[in-house]
């Protein structure tokens, strides 16, 4: 397939082999000319996910985890149908699927470590909290009389 935008990177050095990715055409559905309804433009992409050997193991295991709610049989698939021509439909799920991908395969953001609050910021909190409780109750119209 010539014109196609090159290999689709994942993350870094990786990306998809163009040989695991199977397409599937069929008729978009919705409005549309007189053409429209004959031609094969939406565009579904599959992806064989669990038998993949194009990711690096742990994200291989990463993706399939985050993933488990859209995969069939380890298969992930992108549909596209929102441009009138099937090569940009193609492009549309190549790269969604790309993405997909990156975002399922990125590590795990760092854990957060734990800041003590500062002795001296906490007592002067507490003094203040205590001061306008006291501005607060002198308010209140008890002892005038």
């Amino acid at each position: 397939m010539d014109g196609m935008s090159g290999p689709y990177v994942v993350r870094g050095s990786v990306s998809l082999p163009e040989a695991e990715l199977m397409w599937r055409f069929s008729r978009s559905s919705g409005p549309g000319g007189q053409h429209v309804n004959t031609s094969d433009s939406q565009v579904e992409l599959r992806f064989d996910l669990a038998r993949t050997e194009a990711l690096p193991e742990v994200w291989k295991q990463r993706a399939l985890e985050r993933l488990a709610g859209r995969l069939t049989d380890g298969v992930l698939s992108v549909r596209s149908s929102e441009h009138r021509s099937q090569w940009r439909n193609r492009e549309t799920a190549a790269v969604r699927l790309a993405a997909l991908l990156a975002e399922a395969t990125a590590p795990p953001p760092r854990p957060r470590r734990a800041t003590r609050i500062p002795r001296g910021i906490n007592e002067r909190r507490l003094r203040e909290k205590k001061q306008r409780s006291d501005t607060k109750r002198g308010r209140s119209g008890r002892d005038w009389g």
